[in-house]
């Protein structure tokens, strides 16, 4: 449908392919149906669970499950069509469960990422319209109280929830039928959301339809060395909630049949990572350039012990040391590919087909146009840097930010996405990352807002004002760092305020967003209309550096 099929040369490979979306199209009879009629005893999951239990899932039974799931949501909550549903739910099994059921419905999923506080969930759950909300044990608590729930779902409860507002889904689900159907839905239909970073306001929701899944394959296929291939098997760190960790790994292992490993850890421990993939036999791997860079540090003068056969890298660049580190470490060249929450795998690297060039997020995945344009929309002459765009219409691109038609607007110069980056594409067509043009801060692969963490410490009766900005940092990309300015609310001294700053956006915001430094001021440099001058931040940042 959508497949790369293998050419000598990336210039054929790129005049010979041709998008084939269908005008209806399931991404859970895809990824699941299909397997679970054709091959129902078929491997699709191995679930890693924190208690030390291995279970394996054939499509059979996921597909028994998103049905039993399905029934309960469309009985029990009155789940219908356009309807959205929150997930608040690590790797494992249930995630996928969830997402097959709301696709066989035809509702809209709202990934979550776990690591959230309470106000970054509420503030989504709101703002996505989502009624109902589904979460594991360890999770349930950050949705109690919320107003605009209807109903909340917990996987592995025990005993009677009613009374704080949940219900179990174990026991419903052993009493519902495993027969349900599947949405006759458009390509176009909405199938999930994925909230953006927020930079000058609160985070967007970027609306992506069914196709998206067929939009994501030519840039699996090609940095995954013509993925698959006998013998796949694929495991991420990065979250399921994330694009990187849903349409870049989940759905397309699940979609062509491949086990996928499902493991989560409460921090990233390199050795124990290693070992994982080595025991289970992954051999396809996303690892985010801050996991190769930990890695790296914890061994970096001897081989690991996966036999990997494909390794991608994405986010952020590598860089050449990071690379040839790569080859001796894995025995194979790493590949590194570019895009975006709104449209996905665009760029890329296959070194079985070109030799990837140090610098280079890759070559335009076929199916992809992407060019560096100027402010009247048209693409510089190759090797001048300029805004990386993305043209429409293109199977991976976002519908539309939720609820923002005007937002939405703003990121296009006539069919040109505008993604905000910096980059050159050269006379070969590498495309070569520069810098952000916007405030988002990407650390430890995570790409962060501003805005939620400026309003989150601005919240603190003893601050008035805050600003944040992202500060370069050797193995997390940019470490988050937050100048502040005091108010009328406290005394505390600067080390004990700093801690409870912290302390308030771990729980808040996440733990990901939490600053690692703080400094304090007189007053934020402000533009006329009242906003953060985050560029005198980062040059103040550099002054405070070098005292």
């Amino acid at each position: 449908m959508v497949e790369i099929s293998r050419y000598p040369s990336y210039g054929e490979t790129l005049a010979a392919f041709r998008w084939r979306i269908p005008d209806r199209y399931n991404i859970a009879m895809d990824a699941c149906g299909r397997w679970a009629r054709r091959d129902p005893d078929r491997l699709a999951l191995v679930d890693l669970r924190p208690d030390g239990e291995r279970q394996e899932w054939s499509f059979g039974a996921l597909e028994a499950a998103s049905a039993r799931l399905a029934n309960v949501l469309v009985s029990d909550a009155g789940l219908k069509k356009g309807d959205r549903c929150a997930i608040l739910l690590p790797q494992c099994a249930e995630t996928v469960v969830v997402h097959f059921a709301l696709f066989r419905i035809g509702a809209i999923g709202v990934p979550m990422f776990t690591l959230f506080g309470a106000d970054a969930i509420e503030y989504r759950v709101a703002d996505s319209g989502s009624r109902i909300a589904i979460a594991n044990q360890e999770n349930a608590p950050k949705l109690e109280g919320m107003p605009d729930l209807d109903r909340a779902y917990v996987f592995g409860s025990e005993g009677n929830l009613e009374h704080k507002g949940f219900r179990s889904l174990d026991e419903a689900m052993e009493r519902a039928s495993d027969k349900f159907g599947y949405a006759n839905l458009s390509s176009e239909d909405p199938a999930f959301l994925s909230y953006t970073s927020g930079t000058t306001g609160a985070p967007k929701g970027a609306l992506h339809a069914h196709r998206v899944l067929l939009g994501h394959l030519p840039g699996v296929q090609l940095p995954h060395e013509y993925f698959p291939q006998d013998g796949d098997r694929m495991w991420t760190p990065a979250d399921w909630a994330w694009l990187g960790g849903l349409a870049n790994i989940m759905l397309p292992a699940l979609r062509y049949g491949v086990p996928l490993v499902a493991w989560r850890a409460g921090k990233f421990d390199p050795e124990a990572a290693l070992e994982m993939m080595h025991r289970e036999g992954v051999r396809n791997t996303f690892l985010p350039p801050t996991a190769l860079r930990i890695i790296r540090q914890a061994i970096p003068d001897r081989p690991v012990l996966p036999r990997l056969r494909s390794v991608a890298s994405g986010g952020e660049a590598l860089g050449v040391e990071t690379l040839e580190w790569g080859r001796t470490a894995f025995g194979l060249s790493i590949n590194e590919f570019y895009g975006q929450t709104e449209c996905n795998l665009v760029v890329g690297n296959c070194a079985s087909l070109f030799a990837p060039r140090p610098g280079s997020a890759g070559r335009i995945i076929p199916g992809h146009s992407v060019a560096a344009i100027g402010e009247d929309g048209e693409p510089v002459p190759a090797g001048e840097a300029a805004e990386l765009a993305i043209r429409r219409p293109d199977p991976s691109m976002f519908l539309e930010y939720w609820n923002r038609s005007e937002a939405t607007q703003e990121k296009f110069t006539g069919d040109w996405f505008r993604t905000g980056d910096v980059g050159v594409v050269d006379e070969d067509g590498h495309v070569h990352f520069v810098a952000r043009n916007d405030d988002v801060i990407t650390s430890s692969g995570y790409r962060i807002g501003p805005s939620e963490i400026e309003d989150c410490l601005a919240g603190h009766p003893a601050i008035s004002l805050a600003g944040v900005i992202g500060v370069a940092d050797a193995v997390r990309t940019e470490a988050v760092t937050a100048f502040v300015v005091r108010g009328r609310g406290g005394g505390a001294s600067d080390e004990a305020l700093s801690e409870a700053l912290r302390a308030r956006v771990r729980e808040r915001v996440g733990v990901h967003a939490v600053p690692r430094r703080v400094h304090y001021l007189e007053s934020l440099p402000l533009t006329a209309t009242g906003k953060v001058m985050r560029r005198k931040l980062r040059e103040l940042e550099i002054e405070i550096r070098r005292q």
